[in-house]
């Protein structure tokens, strides 16, 4: 049966460069959300001629969602021919933006060296192209399978995922029983099962002073100078004790099996939008920072805001006329679904099948779609898998390889057939 797996995807190649190709040529740019209905229209169209079910819906009322950049996510849902569980495969379409330094069309789709080269290939049209031609070998293979097949493009993963997987787990499309397994297939190498990924909080902190003339600073009070001395109190004491955190997840690369906190931005002063290198000559009065904590599976949300709070209010009594504000933007725990898992046991037989040895188990160092199934669906027999080099991600000159496709196919494949055959 593997080898009849192996034979209706090989005879797909072509069909699976075809559609990665087809689906790169969307620019599905995040933000502001470019083409996402004209894509999410196309992966139905593909998926109804399968036979499934498909429904666009859109995300509405969350962040970024107008009347010009909807929302819209394509879930699609085949019934076998009878009772059991349900499978889903669930991949984003929007792609973060080009950025400089390409030396091909990021949206041509050109293929060279056994590559397919453009935005959004490895990070994940590759996948969801993968996911959808695994599903039509399995079909052609298993036509009298029993339970049910979902594949779903959603949108917005690369801004937190709210218009997409975190609206339709609300809705209901990502809990049990409608749901039993998930595979999102990220790129995170062919032999490799990501079980879930660190913890992450965003929070806007503002310093605030007092307006005066630039020539009388004297009478005003810097917002930008109150920062310098939170930023000076987070390079000398906050960022060596994160270094020092460590953790048993195993997550990739090394580097990120320690707490990490990175400054996103920071805006001080009047902008020099109307006049480049020449604001006005006003003493700040307001200067914020953006902060992205990623933390460990062994520290708890409270100690994390904790260890910030405690600088603020250190500086609030030692520093004059400082004060600050903090706005909480986005906190997610860090999940790791158990490797004994149903998910997990079924893809890992499929990587020992087409690769010989068993699977890496890794765990993201940054988050993913499966935080919103585990956190707001509570459902925890989800993983990523998929095509692709984690490190190409976001990249100028982005690529995917088409055997890495072929594959995660299969893998995919052998991944249905077990769970399939596991409930039978």
């Amino acid at each position: 049966m593997i080898e009849c797996f192996a034979r209706a995807i090989e005879d797909r190649t072509d069909d699976l460069v075809a559609l990665t190709v087809d689906l790169i040529r969307f620019p599905t740019v995040n933000p502001p959300g470019e083409a996402y209905t004209p894509c999410a229209e196309y992966v139905a169209r593909c998926l109804s001629r399968l036979g499934f079910q498909t429904k666009l819906i859109r995300g509405e009322g969350t962040p970024g969602d107008t009347d010009r950049y909807p929302r819209t996510n394509v879930v699609a849902r085949l019934e076998g021919k009878g009772p059991g569980p349900t499978v889903h495969f669930n991949s984003h379409i929007d792609v973060v933006e080009t950025g400089a330094g390409w030396t091909v069309d990021p949206f041509g789709g050109e293929i060279r060296d056994g590559k397919i080269f453009g935005r959004g290939t490895c990070d994940m049209k590759g996948g969801l192209a993968a996911s959808i031609i695994a599903v039509e070998a399995f079909l052609a293979v298993r036509p009298d399978f029993h339970g049910a097949i979902e594949i779903s493009g959603t949108v917005d993963e690369e801004s937190g995922g709210f218009g997409g997987v975190a609206y339709l787990a609300k809705e209901g499309y990502f809990s049990r029983p409608r749901v039993d397994h998930v595979i999102i297939p990220e790129p995170l190498n062919k032999d490799r099962i990501c079980l879930g990924h660190r913890g992450v909080w965003w929070a806007e902190i503002e310093t605030k002073g007092r307006i005066a003339h630039g020539s009388m600073p004297f009478l005003g009070d810097s917002a930008i100078r109150h920062m310098g001395a939170v930023l000076d109190a987070f390079e000398h004491e906050l960022f060596p004790a994160l270094d020092r955190k460590q953790t048993e997840m195993p997550v990739v690369p090394e580097g990120a099996r320690r707490s990490t906190m990175n400054i996103n931005s920071i805006h001080g002063g009047q902008t020099e939008d109307f006049f480049p290198g020449l604001p006005s000559p006003t003493v700040p009065d307001s200067c914020r920072i953006v902060i992205d904590r990623r933390f460990l599976l062994e520290e708890h949300i409270d100690e994390v805001k904790g260890e910030v709070s405690s600088i603020l209010e250190r500086l609030k009594r030692e520093r004059p006329r400082f004060d600050y504000g903090m706005r909480n933007l986005m906190e997610v725990l860090p999940t790791m679904t158990e490797r004994d898992a149903p998910v997990v046991q079924a893809v890992a037989g499929g990587i020992r099948e087409v690769f010989g040895h068993d699977p890496e188990y890794v765990i993201s160092p940054g988050t993913y779609d499966q935080k919103h199934i585990a956190r707001i669906g509570h459902l925890h027999d989800c993983i990523a898998y998929g095509p692709g080099i984690l490190d190409l991600a976001h990249q100028p000159d982005e690529w995917v390889g088409i055997e890495d496709m072929v594959q995660s196919a299969n893998v995919m494949a052998i991944s249905l057939d077990a769970l399939f055959g596991a409930a039978g």
